[in-house]
């Protein structure tokens, strides 16, 4: 038996796995984000560990025998958030998330400092990533960047609470801007540029290998055998792809969660950052993968209903269904930028926006709603566009994330890409079930691709030629609209 841990932005996921990859049981613990001002997004660390232990608790009351069973947990989590530690391994502030945007200026001085940041890190500077937020600290609370003696992303904390190691795996590290991505190894002339050296930094290891064994009063606290192996783990992604076979060169998924990212899977470092392209390391040996990300994804929907008081997204998306009749809805002009929290493919840029422009009196909720899934899939399309301009076309999507739920949604995603999508069984776990994997290729020493197949297809979505046709005019509205506003953006925010 195998447990995966997904720490999200929105929750805390566990996930129980048997030999035979069969999902065993599965428990769920919700998060808070914390804005205190424009531009940012933290998170309190206790909170990880609190929700982490109700997601266990929860798998334990319901199965407790396969707990009592686990060989081997594995990690999985939302990337770039830099979790500051001092000596004593104290948390020395909220922790800076993936989606803030306030380190835009410090973004400008990292790639001044170290000229050579795109060439080792493979992409270039964006307020999500890790080491910005570090200029951050050490120009506007200088004590605290005096006091910090370790930096770990989210997971690794979690682990350092399991284990009580410092350590990473080569997937999230890739997307701190530390890491020689082409090397997998740090970077010293990078954590020259922010002030840091490696003794700042965890141990390295591959997603499948093992960092330690749990705390003895951990494992009796959840029910699991003292002394279980604790995997490397790996981010979000990379662990959602290994959790529905994306690890062949080729290969690739669209991940419809808080966040949503395209990923495209290769056995070579392949970057292209001048279009906000990111390429970091797999979650395996000898592989890399490219990423085009955008920060709003699922979220705009659940911003949606809130605005406009419908219960649930569930609601809120009949709606949307019901909204008219032609394939693309209404025909007219209404049209919403997803920016919620900035943006990064292919725009990098913290300053954007969520709008939605042509509005009337006329206009009905069912209409917003149907405006919000476009204007998601007309995102997903522009990163599709970058990621393809670094070579080579991308046949067909795995669909993974609690937005995958959505046939209406899949409808719009499949014809705005013009690719067939395709719905594993058990996609909407995939991160943590990808943690399972790497922990049971931890504990056995199997090879990866005996453990990393595909998923079971469920069904396939393919493109809609009458309502691509019918997305085509917005979807050009949408693409001038960014351009029109963007300085409007940054004048916003006194830029």
């Amino acid at each position: 038996m195998y447990l995966g841990i997904d720490l999200g932005t929105s929750g805390v996921k566990a996930v129980l796995v048997d030999a035979a990859q069969r999902r065993v049981g599965q428990s769920t613990a919700p998060l808070e984000v914390s804005r205190p001002h424009p531009l940012w997004s933290e998170q309190d660390p206790k909170d990880w560990w609190a929700a982490t232990g109700r997601a266990v608790a929860g798998l334990r009351a319901a199965h407790p025998d396969a707990m009592g069973a686990v060989r081997g947990i594995g990690l999985s989590g939302q990337m770039h958030g830099a979790t500051l530690l001092d000596r004593q391994d104290r948390v020395l502030r909220p922790a800076i998330l993936w989606n803030d945007g306030r380190s835009g200026a410090e973004c400008a001085e990292l790639e001044r400092r170290a000229p050579t940041l795109r060439a080792i890190a493979g992409n270039r500077a964006m307020p999500g990533f890790t080491a910005p937020k570090l200029l951050w600290v050490a120009a506007h609370e200088p004590d605290l960047f005096k006091a910090t003696a370790k930096v770990l992303l989210p997971k690794d904390w979690l682990r350092l609470r399991m284990t009580g190691d410092h350590a990473s795996d080569l997937s999230d590290s890739a997307g701190t801007l530390w890491l020689d991505v082409g090397r997998r190894a740090w970077s010293a002339e990078l954590l020259a540029a922010t002030g840091l050296g490696e003794a700042h930094m965890p141990r390295l290891y591959e997603g499948c290998q093992p960092t330690g064994t749990l705390r003895a009063e951990v494992a009796a606290d959840w029910g699991v055998p003292p002394g279980t192996v604790v995997a490397a783990g790996a981010g979000d992604n990379a662990a959602g792809a290994v959790g529905v076979g994306v690890v062949a060169p080729g290969s690739a998924f669209l991940s419809l969660g808080t966040s949503g990212v395209l990923f495209v899977s290769g056995d070579r470092f392949a970057p292209n950052p001048e279009r906000g392209v990111h390429a970091f390391c797999h979650a395996l040996p000898g592989r890399w993968h490219q990423m085009s990300v955008m920060l709003s994804a699922a979220s705009c929907l659940s911003f949606a209903a809130r605005l406009t008081g419908v219960a649930d997204e569930a609601a809120l998306l009949r709606e949307a269904e019901s909204h008219g009749g032609d394939p693309g809805g209404d025909p007219g002009a209404l049209v919403f930028l997803p920016y919620l929290s900035g943006e990064r493919t292919p725009h990098n840029d913290p300053h954007a926006k969520g709008v939605f422009f042509g509005l009337t009196h006329d206009t009905e909720r069912g209409a917003l709603a149907r405006a919000v899934l476009e204007g998601v899939a007309f995102a997903f399309a522009d990163g599709l566009d970058a990621l393809e301009e670094a070579g080579g076309r991308v046949e067909r999507f795995l669909v993974i994330g609690g937005g995958a739920r959505s046939a209406l949604w899949g409808r719009i995603l499949a014809s705005a890409l013009g690719r067939p999508l395709d719905y594993p069984a058990g996609g909407e776990v995939g991160p943590a079930f990808g943690a399972a994997r790497l922990a049971r290729l931890a504990v056995t020493g199997e090879e990866p691709e005996t453990v990393c197949q595909p998923l079971e297809i469920r069904h396939t979505v393919e493109p809609d030629p009458a309502l691509a046709t019918a997305l085509g005019p917005r979807r050009r509205l949408f693409r001038r609209l960014y351009g029109d506003l963007k300085s409007a953006f940054r004048e916003a925010d006194g830029a």
